[in-house]
C-alpha cells in the first residue's frame, strides 16, 4: 500500500514537473524580445570617430543617428536632390565638400569623404544658427543646426527657427527623439565592451586596446526621411 502511495507522489511530482517546465518554456517563447539597437557599421567607424573629434557639438551617437536618418548608411543613395551616405545637394557639396581620404579628389560616394565633410558642414551650421532665438541651449542649438542641414541655413535664419517644413520637422524629431536615444545606448554598450576589452588585454604583456570618444553633447536632448542639404 505504501509502495502505491508513493508511486502515485512520484508521479504527481513528475507531472507538476512537467507543467512547470512547460509554462516555462512558453513565456520564454511569447516573451517580447528586446528591440535591436542600431549600430555604427565597422567599416564606419574609424570615419565617425574622427570626424567627431574636429567638431565639438558633435557625438557619436549624434552624427550616426543623423546618417542613419539621412541614406541607413547607404554610400550609394540618391534622392534625385542629394547624393550619397551623408545626403549632400550638388551646391552644397561644391562648397563643402572635402578630400577625406586623401586620393586628392572629393567624391560624394566615397564615405571617407562625404561624413567628415558633413561633420564640418555641421560644425559650421552651429556657428551659423548661433543669432536665432533658442540657440542658446545645447538641445535649441542641436536642432537648429540639424534644420539648417535639411532644409538649409537660410530658411532657419528667415524662419528664426526651425522652418514650418514638415519634411524638415520630421527630420529633426526623428533624429533627435527617435535615433539618438538608440544610438546612444548603443554607443554605451560599445563603449563598455571595449572598457572590458582594455582592462582582459592590458592584463596580457603583449595585448592593447583603446576606447572612442562617445560623450554626447546632445545628451539633454529627447528623434524623416532621406534629406538633407535640399535648400542650399
Amino acid at each position: 500500500m505504501l509502495t502505491r502511495a508513493a508511486g502515485l507522489v512520484a508521479a504527481f511530482v513528475a507531472g507538476l514537473a512537467l507543467v512547470v517546465a512547460a509554462v516555462l518554456v512558453v513565456r520564454h517563447l511569447t516573451a517580447p524580445s528586446e528591440p535591436e539597437l542600431p549600430v555604427v557599421p565597422e567599416t564606419r567607424r574609424p570615419i565617425v570617430e574622427s570626424a567627431v573629434r574636429a567638431c565639438t557639438p558633435l557625438s557619436v551617437p549624434l552624427l550616426a543617428a543623423q546618417i542613419d536618418a539621412e541614406s541607413g548608411w547607404r554610400p550609394d543613395a540618391d534622392s534625385g536632390h542629394a547624393q550619397g551616405i551623408s545626403q549632400f545637394s550638388p551646391v552644397t557639396w561644391k562648397e563643402w565638400g572635402q578630400d577625406g581620404d586623401g586620393d586628392g579628389k572629393a567624391n560624394v560616394w566615397e564615405p571617407r569623404d562625404a561624413i567628415p565633410s558633413q561633420a564640418r558642414y555641421m560644425c559650421h551650421l552651429y556657428e551659423v544658427v548661433k543669432v536665432v532665438p533658442g540657440s542658446k541651449t545645447r538641445l535649441g542649438a542641436t536642432q537648429l543646426a540639424l534644420a539648417a542641414y535639411n532644409a538649409g541655413p537660410n530658411a532657419v535664419l528667415r524662419a528664426r527657427g526651425i522652418p514650418k517644413i514638415l519634411e524638415t520637422q520630421d527630420y529633426v524629431d526623428k533624429i533627435l527623439k527617435e535615433l539618438l536615444p538608440k544610438y546612444r545606448e548603443s554607443e554605451e554598450k560599445y563603449q563598455r565592451s571595449e572598457a572590458k576589452h582594455k582592462s582582459s588585454a592590458s592584463a596580457s604583456p603583449s595585448g592593447s586596446s583603446s576606447t572612442s570618444p562617445s560623450t554626447d553633447p546632445s545628451a539633454t536632448a529627447p528623434g524623416a526621411s532621406p534629406s538633407a542639404t535640399r535648400r542650399p
